[in-house]
């Protein structure tokens, strides 16, 4: 597969010796940026393959030009994505296993409705575990038309155990987004498989149309080959393989990181300050473009592994950090 040429020649990250705590917050408009990020994510990608997906999660106002309910689309930003993820849209808003608050509900499926209209599938997960809510869930997200998927805990470690089959479960050929009728979405599978192939082989015996994985188990990295492997359902039937991307934070556990940074002895400028829910996260300033130039850009990022390991498109993740911000 091509790499993406570079539109900068290196990754160049200028380093400060400032701590992230004593940083000044750039002032710009963060859902503008956020939105543009996105935008140059997907131009970068659909150069190369012109099929390859992308599916932001969360910060769904960012359809509409004023994030409120007036019916004003984000055009541009609407085009440049073919699917939206949604977390908590009837369980786990406030608390996993509890039913999400009919105003934010609501709220969520006003912008949700509106991007179905335009063509961009919906992809939801909820947080529920015993049987009768799962089966909520499912029926409905259905009632809405959205594709779903009930997370039986929030890490996403598991392949859910229900007693039913797989939601929707089907023989068909998934070619494209608008075929899917169900997915998996198991991005931290080291808490349940001892190693990846075990991984592999328990996801081959499944038949969900669509899997979000990350790019590596552990430190291992998977191969093209093993991408390939994960494209064909238990029953012969080609699926949607997407992979799981950060770009509203950091982690500190990918190849970009550098050991020095985790007691801010040195500070790359885009970085700021730990995400305290989620350890070994750390918060960016994702309209930089020094970060930019790590997610996309150049043969050496890390949109361009996806690539190059044939992942079918790439579920963008902290959609939402611009609320971070323009909250501080």
């Amino acid at each position: 597969m091509k790499k993406i040429t570079a539109i900068v020649s290196l990754t160049i990250i200028c380093l400060t010796m400032a701590t992230c705590r004593k940083k000044d917050v750039p002032k710009v408009d963060y859902a503008n940026e956020m939105r543009k990020f996105v935008i140059e994510i997907s131009e970068a990608a659909k150069a190369v393959d012109p099929d390859f997906l992308i599916i932001p999660q969360n910060g769904v106002p960012l359809a509409t030009v004023s994030r409120g309910q007036d019916g004003l689309l984000a055009e541009d930003y609407l085009a440049a994505i073919d699917g939206q993820g949604q977390e908590d849209l009837f369980y786990g808003y406030d608390k996993d296993d509890k039913i999400t608050p009919s105003d934010a509900n609501s709220n969520l499926i006003y912008y949700l409705d509106l991007m179905e209209a335009k063509g961009v599938e919906v992809l939801t997960t909820d947080y529920c575990s015993t049987q009768d809510k799962v089966l909520d869930s499912y029926g409905k997200n259905e009632a809405k038309d959205y594709v779903s998927f009930a997370a039986t805990e929030r890490n996403l470690t598991n392949i859910p155990d229900y007693t039913v089959n797989v939601h929707n479960e089907n023989t068909e050929e998934i070619e494209n987004l608008s075929l899917a009728k169900n997915f998996l979405c198991l991005i931290n599978p080291t808490e349940e498989f001892s190693d990846k192939q075990t991984f592999i082989n328990a996801i081959k015996e499944t038949n969900y149309d669509l899997l979000i994985l990350d790019r590596d188990f552990n430190d291992e990295q998977y191969t093209a080959f093993d991408i390939e492997e994960l494209k064909w359902k238990n029953n012969g039937a080609r699926r949607i393989v997407v992979c799981y991307m950060s770009i509203g934070e950091a982690e500190d556990y990918r190849g970009y990181w550098e050991k020095e940074w985790e007691k801010f002895k040195t500070s790359p400028a885009w970085l700021y300050k730990e995400n305290k829910k989620w350890r070994g996260n750390y918060k960016v300033f994702y309209w930089m473009e020094s970060w930019k130039n790590i997610i996309y850009g150049n043969e050496n990022s890390y949109l361009n592994s996806l690539l190059d390991l044939g992942f079918d498109g790439t579920y963008l993740d902290i959609i939402d950090a611009y609320e971070y911000y323009e909250e501080l």
